[in-house]
């Protein structure tokens, strides 16, 4: 599972803060937990990560790999509003069974079930998440999104990680000119390997390139692919490839 580091946003401003710089609606968090990203101008990937309520707080709960460049954009835009961004010695605990009450339903799909912050590290995780992910074309931190993501291609609206209503954001009108003008033309896809393939790997079609292999479980993997020329079938190094949906 990645790792993950848990920060705590406290102040008087910390909604106003949030709510002008990422891609959800910070007050949704009132009835349970959210899910979005901070975009640079150019509407491009910075960081996704979740957000809950905790007392007069709010936790984020990002990636480690992202928690530093996530932290430095934040102070960034912090200027003199009255918000403390902290560290805290939380860890994240996820499960599939019935959540217990300090539990938050991880609100891109409801096949990922729960997630809690707890001040002990958890020991045991049998899970598969990598196949889940896979199984229901949920982006990976790093792996799926990177800097050069656009967040729609990698389907944060059906992942309810942005939301069109509530008004300015860095990025947002990058990311409502795709949503209202465009068709998406590139993006994430579940596809179907018959042979070895490495994360990384180019797909190509007739000799041209149509894509990049990401996360794999199985046969079954996640692909970003140029929608227009992944038909039929495809080779990413020695597999046989063809998309899935």
């Amino acid at each position: 599972m990645t790792k993950r580091r848990i920060l705590k946003l406290t102040g008087t401003d910390t909604t106003d803060f949030l709510q002008g710089l990422i891609t959800n609606d910070v007050e949704k968090v009132e009835n349970g937990m959210v899910y979005a990203a901070m975009l640079t101008p150019q509407g491009k990937y910075i960081a996704d990560f979740f957000l809950t309520k905790s007392g007069d707080s709010i936790l984020l709960d990002v990636a480690e790999s992202h928690a530093d460049t996530l932290k430095t954009r934040l102070m960034m835009y912090k200027l003199r509003a009255d918000v403390t961004i902290e560290e805290t010695h939380l860890f994240v605990h996820r499960g599939l069974d019935t959540p217990p009450p300090d539990a938050f339903a991880d609100p891109r799909h409801p096949a990922l079930g729960w997630r809690a912050y707890r001040p002990e590290a958890q020991q045991d995780d049998t899970v598969d998440w990598t196949a889940l992910r896979v199984a229901h074309a949920i982006p990976e931190t790093g792996i799926e999104l990177t800097a050069d993501s656009f967040i729609l291609e990698t389907g944060f609206e059906r992942l309810s990680g942005v939301d069109f209503r509530k008004g300015c954001y860095v990025g947002q009108e990058v990311t409502a000119r795709m949503k209202h003008k465009t068709e998406l033309r590139k993006g994430l896809a579940q596809v179907t390997l018959d042979g070895p393939a490495e994360t990384g790997t180019e797909i190509s079609a007739d000799g041209k390139p149509v894509g990049t292999l990401l996360s794999r479980a199985g046969n079954e993997a996640l692909a970003y692919l140029r929608f227009d020329r992944a038909s039929g079938e495809m080779t990413a190094g020695a597999a046989t490839v063809r998309r899935s949906t």
